[in-house]
């Protein structure tokens, strides 16, 4: 059975500039022409946005590494009918292509899996490799992904006792420029500031949390356009990641409690600067599902305005991603609310409809 004609009136926001009456859905895709007179129309009426965009999420990810399909599957609903119907999956384990052949459930772009050094991230997550092996590594994931590959910058450093890069910057450079030679671009998960400057040298794409971002990164960051996905929920969980080192390894829970501390005036100095910033909730592993919504709102304490948050997390985000947002023609995953989000962004927590590809879903 066919998609349902469906007329989305009120106030239809399209992009920042540009805010329409309204919109017709007909065969599953956008259309800004009415259908024939005569036509069943299913009516909905509010704000609509485009389908929200989390840019760090992990469905099929748990605590322990990759969760089976009934899990995933319900982590996948979660996510979409708190709005959320594009993801990028930053990294996981599991074979989640089913969910491509299912037409409930949001898009994923996928990086792969988590590519670290040996011994130096959470068991059972990340392909586990020395630098003889990265590059090798890179082009497996970067063939086995949708565009994008994620490094893990940094992590513990048991020697030091403290975070320290994962690589030398000779390997990460020659790591990036695999990834771009097999068209993907490059993402890291990255807390402190040592590896920052590595990557950015190196010529990647998007950094993952970017808590050690200083005043020299930040101007770099600016200047080469990388982007950054702050995970502001998941940093706001730093004090009690660094409790249980607290005696063994002090220098280290000094530190995270330093990152966490300026966690919002990093991202307010990265984003007055000019680096572009994107809502992504780190979700699957130790985060629920569906936290898009205050994402969203850490942002906006950050200090980005609310415009600058919704685009972060529509238009600019889908732009960023190379997705439609609500254009003629494309698959018709948008969102409408009971109120308009351009004046209260805690509105998104609350989806009065989701559609996704032409189909009310929720």
């Amino acid at each position: 059975m066919g998609a349902p004609v469906l007329r989305v009136r009120g106030c239809v926001l399209v992009g920042p500039e540009e805010v329409r009456d309204d919109l017709w859905v007909i065969g599953g895709r956008i259309s800004f022409t009415p259908p024939a007179a005569g036509t069943d129309v299913l009516l909905l009426d509010g704000w609509a946005l485009p389908g929200l965009v989390d840019a760090h999420c992990h469905i099929g990810l748990g605590p322990h590494g990759a969760v089976d399909r009934q899990e995933a599957e319900q982590q996948a609903i979660t996510d979409r009918d708190h709005g959320t119907l594009l993801v990028r999956d930053a990294g996981q384990p599991g074979d989640t292509r089913w969910v491509d052949d299912r037409e409930d459930l949001p898009k994923i772009i996928r990086a792969g899996r988590h590519i670290a050094r040996t011994r130096r991230y959470i068991r059972n997550y990340a392909a586990e490799v020395e630098e003889s092996q990265l590059v090798e590594q890179v082009r497996i994931q970067a063939r086995r992904g949708d565009g994008w590959v994620k490094l893990v910058g940094d992590w513990i450093d048991r020697e030091v006792g403290d975070l320290a890069p994962s690589w030398s910057r000779t390997a990460v450079a020659e790591a990036v420029a695999a990834a771009h030679e097999e068209g993907a671009r490059v993402t890291a998960h990255c807390f402190g500031e040592e590896s920052l400057r590595d990557l950015a040298a190196a010529g990647i794409d998007c950094v993952e949390h970017a808590t050690g971002l200083q005043e020299d990164s930040i101007d770099t960051f600016a200047a080469q356009g990388i982007a950054i996905v702050p995970t502001l929920v998941n940093i706001g969980t730093f004090p009690s990641i660094a409790a249980p080192a607290r005696e063994k390894f002090p220098g280290y829970h000094r530190h995270m409690l330093d990152l966490h501390e300026r966690r919002y005036a990093t991202v307010a100095a990265a984003h007055e600067a000019g680096v572009p910033v994107y809502v992504g909730t780190d979700a699957g592993g130790s985060l629920p599902h569906g936290l898009l919504a205050q994402e969203m709102a850490e942002l906006a304490r950050a200090g980005l305005s609310t415009s600058e948050v919704l685009a972060a997390a529509t238009w600019g985000a889908r732009e960023w991603l190379g997705r439609p947002g609500l254009v003629e023609g494309a698959d018709a995953d948008l969102v409408v609310y009971g109120a308009d989000p351009r004046e209260d962004v805690s509105v998104v927590a609350d989806p009065k409809g989701v559609v996704l590809r032409g189909r009310v879903v929720r």
